[in-house]
């Protein structure tokens, strides 16, 4: 399929597509006359690295990933848990950060409001 046609069939843009191309998670074929051709399968590797994407990795993380989904064996399963693990704790520390935001923002709204009641009482 062209470029267009698994844009569309994986919601997402063509632009994204080409990103993915450029960062080794995604590779065509092209024709002859130079128009990239996906396989079938495509669709369901855009949707995964989508899904990745929305989990917080960025596309290095993915790259070392998707060796386990291409070729299942038990190196690229362990290269892929060791990866998994660190994202885990990177995400779990950026988690703690916004927990902490919030408190500091709630903090501001709580002194926000107050001052509006006393500006309102005067």
């Amino acid at each position: 399929m062209r470029i267009g046609e698994l844009a569309a069939r994986a919601g997402v843009s063509v632009r994204s597509l080409r990103y993915y191309e450029e960062q080794g998670l995604l590779t065509s074929v092209r024709s002859p006359s130079g128009h990239r051709r996906y396989a079938e399968g495509q669709v369901e590797r855009v949707l995964l690295i989508q899904r990745l994407f929305a989990g917080g990795l960025s596309s290095r993380a993915i790259v070392d990933l998707l060796p386990c989904v291409d070729a299942p064996s038990a190196d690229t399963s362990e290269a892929a848990l060791k990866r998994m693990r660190q994202e885990r704790e990177r995400l779990d520390a950026h988690i703690e950060d916004l927990i902490k935001t919030r408190a500091v923002l709630d903090e501001l709204i709580a002194a926000n409001r107050a001052h509006r009641r006393e500006l309102a009482s005067a």
